[in-house]
């Protein structure tokens, strides 16, 4: 088939690139100069399907809650009149109960896992790099209900099979000794060893060079996506700001965007964008810098190392499409790498990013064919987790637009999912 993707960050080029490895002619369009520009540029740089888990957990509406009394809140909304953001809300909390946590974090670790897979046979394939390291991730606990949480999930980890360990302290500083000073602060911490890291952007711009010199595929940057022109069962073409292109399928995958593109096809999709924000800063001094990456359980900060680089990441915040940088986000970021790493980085030359992570209420993405329209199909919706999940998510696609079986279960990971929502 010919087949046209729209949007070009990590989710769109890695489905461009396993859709053309099944021979077909693929096309990508993005209004940005070049791949992974907006949402993939600096995220936090783990790929982590260890810790894949929904936000809507039963304890969520309090934690939010309490929050909202502090200055540093993990978890930020800014009141607007959007009856989108409030559907979106009331959805997430429907979602708050044990039974859909189970469910969404069960679906969660099965395409994360099985892309940490897809990732890594591709790496072998094509020898990419991307400032990639293949060394776990530790989740930090500072207190004993934290600790006692965390019970819950590590019986999940059980049943799918995923590889880990809860650590002590010393431990923790064994395998990470940057925060040897400051161990003092854990109560324990959770170890994922088959959880990696690398820089996302420097991923999806090389994968995107090599899937246009050997694979043949064309990138349109620099092009506006306008609409999708359909008739009653199928779309017809794609309006850009480079005139009307077509093809025999079409894919959405622009993140926070798609959701704007299908409205006036009457496709309901029910992502929200949930604004992160990122701090990319030079090592000072290796031997209290990170290793590779962990998760700051009470901030819910992520801090990584990327070669020479440290990338602290986290903070939600409900704004909608707003990009402006909000100063108490950078001082959350800031709060939590000084307790952790200290003197590892440079803080003062930290460069300051936002992005809009495309967010569903179960956590779950987006990825199968969109409703009535036979040759429309949808690949989004990854939340925090785009780069962890986009591999597998390429795969699935892609398997399944070519009619062949795929190989994990990937039905409930379709938009019918929300039909009776």
């Amino acid at each position: 088939m010919k087949v046209i993707v729209l949007g070009a960050g990590v989710v769109g080029v890695t489905a461009a690139w396993y859709l053309a490895k099944e021979g077909h002619e693929v096309t990508v369009i993005d209004r940005q100069p070049a791949a992974a520009m907006e949402t993939s540029f600096a995220n936090a740089g783990q790929i982590s399907p260890g810790f894949s888990s929904p936000w809507a957990e039963p304890a969520l509406p309090l934690k939010v809650l309490r929050w909202m009394a502090g200055p540093h809140a993990p978890i930020v909304v800014r009141p607007r009149l959007d009856f989108a953001m409030m559907r979106w809300l009331e959805q997430l909390l429907a979602n708050c109960n044990a039974h859909d946590y189970d469910v969404n974090k069960s679906r969660m670790l099965r395409i994360a896992t099985y892309s940490r897979d897809c990732l890594d046979a591709l790496r072998r394939d094509t020898g990419i790099t991307y400032d990639d390291e293949q060394r776990g991730l530790i989740q930090l606990f500072r207190t004993q209900k934290q600790v006692d949480a965390a019970a819950r999930d590590m019986k999940l980890l059980d049943l799918a099979g995923i590889a880990h360990e809860f650590l002590s302290p010393d431990d923790i500083a064994r395998h990470e000794p940057g925060l040897m000073e400051n161990r003092h602060l854990f109560q324990g911490g959770l170890r994922l060893p088959g959880d990696e890291s690398g820089d996302c952007h420097m991923f999806t711009a090389r994968l995107a060079q090599k899937a246009e010199e050997e694979l043949g595929v064309t990138f349109h940057y620099e092009t506006n996506i306008e609409a999708l022109d359909a008739s009653a069962s199928d779309i017809l073409g794609v309006r850009t700001s480079m005139g009307r292109m077509t093809a025999d399928a079409y894919v959405v995958s622009m993140g926070s965007y798609s959701p704007l593109l299908l409205r006036p096809l009457g496709i309901r999709l029910p992502v929200y964008p949930t604004k992160g924000y990122s701090l990319t800063l030079p090592v000072t001094d290796p031997a209290r810098a990170p290793v590779s990456t962990v998760n700051d359980a009470t901030h819910k900060v992520s801090i990584t190392r990327l070669g020479e680089r440290i990338r602290i990441g986290g903070t939600a915040e409900l704004t909608g499409y707003n990009l402006r940088l909000s100063r108490d986000r950078r001082e959350l970021l800031e709060l939590s790498f000084s307790e952790l790493f200290g003197r590892g980085g440079d803080l003062s030359q930290g460069a300051y990013w936002t992005g809009l992570r495309p967010s569903t209420p179960d956590g779950t993405p987006v990825i199968g064919p969109a409703g009535r329209f036979a040759n429309l199909w949808l690949n989004t919706g990854h939340g925090t987790l785009g780069w962890t999940m986009a591999c597998g998510s390429g795969r699935v696609l892609a398997d399944r637009m070519s009619n062949k079986r795929t190989e994990i279960p990937c039905l409930d990971l379709s938009i019918d999912r929300y039909a009776t929502a």
